[in-house]
């Protein structure tokens, strides 16, 4: 074990501490309640420190880095309003189990207790969104802190943690040990279990597997596929988790989230064992909780997840496995008890057909756009979205080839996609970047276009504007026919706001425009925008306002 110890500041001892458990890449909005950590930043050229220009934007780029690399992503933010403009990113990592390390300027230790300038009790006012939240309050406790954090963020079941910072602490004097670098371990189910688990498979008559959550690897994906086409199971996964497993798999069967296909939800539904593998069946993949009876299934169920107080929480299982998706399917990886009858190899044509495009109204097909991204751009391409009901063009028309090739929050945030897509071009420099957002999206964190333009980031973000709030526009005319209120917006021309930054930009208003705008903004040495501008009667593939109003 290192056990070397230094007298430095408390700044200094937290930043060599980032730097000694593997930190390569911050993000933050400086603040003077944490200068004595931005100035030890200084000097430590190792760890790339990203100015951006709103704190959401700040912690929605940590959260992307953690689900690209699954290492922690390190964030840091002035107190008060620094740290409540913070909390979007923390809760999207709470509900996408991704590990994140906030770290937020406090006022002085003397002044606590005063409703001081920008002072909050970040333990209370955090506790729902993060795992663990702490105060350093010693200098010489800044090791053991960062420590805590790595630890509690990437192990059992991710998340975001928080530490505020007395800016006096910061500016102390002490040692601290570093001790070893984390290290988050996979756990495998013990051999009795997995022995329970084989004669299950072995007697069911219609398997299933949903895959999805937390700590997840290509070679993780590769092996649940594996297992999958080795029993003849169909593989789906779970909402916004599609890039698990290789979609040209012959086992995989499609994506259970929003505006899921039919005959995947009734595989589900009529299935006589369901194995959820990292998962949690929240809302959107259980068809708002639906598919499976509450609290016990009418399903067997087998659920393997990372925490134990996720498995029994809402359905009872009957094999509840506390382990890794890693450590689960390693352990599972020679057991083949099914017979090849078809059913997964026809569930995967099923699938192809589904996500085979369908037309809409207008001069721009969607389907087609995505389509044929899906077809042409490299297979390792990242594909960053936020909310709103554009997505469902890119969820049910991409067919994702590589793992982490899709970054999209489990929470629907709205405002991720562009935030998301710069640390995705930071981390992969050597990838494209493809940040895909509706208008009201986009306008939501587009500010981080700036951050783009400032680090020359080569992303193309297209602008997919129908001139609304889409979603909620879907649900006004579903529900209150002919009543829209609060839904229309008034959009600048986004391919000026690109040319406002110096950079490329463009507007596509046909089908056949967007290839050629697509090649030219891929060869652009930094940002452009695509506004992509879509008929507003159409809201989804399948959904418009006219057919919502004629059903009245």
């Amino acid at each position: 074990m290192t056990t070397n110890t230094n007298r430095r500041t408390g700044g200094q001892l937290l930043v060599d501490a980032l730097a000694h458990h593997g930190a390569d890449l911050a993000f933050c909005v400086p603040g003077e309640s944490y200068l004595a950590a931005l100035d030890a930043l200084h000097d430590r050229p190792d760890i790339r420190l990203i100015t951006c220009r709103q704190e959401g934007g700040v912690t929605m780029m940590a959260d992307a880095y953690a689900k690209l690399t699954g290492k922690p992503g390190i964030a840091f933010v002035t107190r008060g309003p620094g740290a409540t403009n913070a909390t979007p990113g923390l809760h999207i990592a709470h509900q996408d189990s991704s590990p994140v390390i906030l770290f937020i300027g406090q006022v002085a230790r003397d002044q606590t207790e005063r409703e001081a300038f920008q002072e909050l009790d970040y333990r209370r006012f955090l506790s729902q969104v993060t795992k663990w939240t702490g105060e350093l309050q010693d200098a010489g406790r800044a090791t053991e802190f960062v420590s805590h954090a790595f630890h509690t963020a990437a192990g059992g079941r991710p998340g975001p943690v928080a530490i505020s910072l007395p800016e006096d602490m910061l500016r102390d004097h002490a040692e601290g040990a570093l001790g070893t670098p984390f290290h988050a371990p996979d756990y495998a189910p013990v051999r009795e279990d997995i022995t329970r688990f084989e004669a299950m498979v072995a007697a069911a008559e219609r398997p299933v597997i949903i895959v999805g959550g937390g700590r997840w690897s290509e070679e993780t994906g590769r092996k649940l596929s594996k297992f999958a086409e080795a029993n003849d199971i169909p593989l789906m996964t779970s909402f916004r988790c599609q890039d698990y497993v290789d979609n040209r798999g012959p086992a995989y069967a499609g994506c259970a989230g929003i505006a899921p296909d039919p005959e995947l939800v009734e595989r589900i539904r009529t299935a006589d064992l369901v194995i959820v593998v990292g998962a949690r069946m929240g809302e959107m993949t259980s068809g708002r909780y639906s598919y499976l009876a509450i609290p016990r299934p009418v399903q067997r169920l087998v659920h393997v997840h990372p925490d134990p107080e996720e498995i029994g929480r809402v359905y009872q299982a009957d094999l509840g496995l506390v382990a890794t998706p890693a450590g689960f399917a390693g352990a599972i990886g020679n057991i083949v008890v099914r017979k090849d009858r078809g059913v997964a190899k026809a569930a995967h044509r099923r699938f192809l057909e589904f996500t085979t495009p369908v037309p809409m109204s207008g001069d721009v097909q969607m389907a087609d756009i995505v389509n044929w991204m899906s077809e042409n751009l490299p297979e390792d391409t990242i594909y960053a979205n936020g909310g709103g009901n554009c997505t469902v063009w890119l969820h049910r028309f991409m067919r994702y080839k590589r793992y982490r090739t899709q970054l999209a929050p489990t929470s629907g945030s709205m405002g991720y996609g562009v935030p998301s897509a710069v640390a995705a071009k930071l981390v992969h420099p050597d990838r494209h970047v493809i940040s895909f957002s509706g208008d009201g999206c986009f306008m939501m964190n587009g500010q981080e276009f700036a951050t783009a333009a400032q680090y020359d980031l080569p992303i193309v973000f297209l602008v997919i504007n129908n001139a609304m709030y889409g979603t909620i526009r879907m649900h006004q005319e579903r529900d209150y026919t002919g009543r829209e209120i609060a839904t229309v917006l008034k959009n600048p021309n986004f391919a000026d706001l690109a040319r406002a930054y110096g950079c490329h930009g463009a507007v596509v208003e046909k089908t056949e425009d967007f290839r050629p705008a697509l090649e030219t903004a891929l060869q652009q040495n930094g940002p452009s925008i695509i506004e992509v501008r879509i008929d507003p009667d159409v809201l989804s593939p399948t959904v418009t306002i006219s057919g919502l109003q004629s059903k009245g």
